[in-house]
């Protein structure tokens, strides 16, 4: 099993930054994909962010520009950077962990909660 715990969440003003980190340990594989999601009140969960195995980036149109993903391979560690925070951004935003080259992602942490206010 993979364990793993978020940090950094909290209350923001609109135009403000975040950087939420997220911890990996326990089973570890050779090869793995990161990624950030997000879930709003009332809305389905969606994808944020992923930095694969090679260290390739992606993420959401409504995110690109504003928020950067990054990953140190050495601690088993995931970084989100989030700038020019927007209140649509509010939500609970989880880490998550697959397996190369798995598609859907297998461990999730709990969550930490983002809320930016207008």
């Amino acid at each position: 099993q993979v364990q793993l715990a978020e940090s950094g969440g909290g209350l923001v003003q609109a135009g403000g930054s975040l950087r939420l980190s997220c911890a990996a340990s326990g089973r570890t594989f050779e090869r793995y994909d990161m990624g950030w999601f997000r879930q709003a009140p009332g809305k389905e969960r969606e994808f944020v962010a992923g930095v694969n195995w090679s260290g390739g980036t992606y993420y959401r149109d409504s995110v690109r520009g504003r928020f950067t993903i990054s990953r140190d391979n050495a601690k088993n560690t995931v970084a989100l950077q989030m700038n020019s925070l927007k209140p649509e951004d509010t939500a609970l935003y989880y880490c998550a962990v697959k397996r190369y080259p798995d598609v859907d992602y297998a461990y999730w942490g709990q969550g930490t909660q983002v809320t930016v206010s207008s």
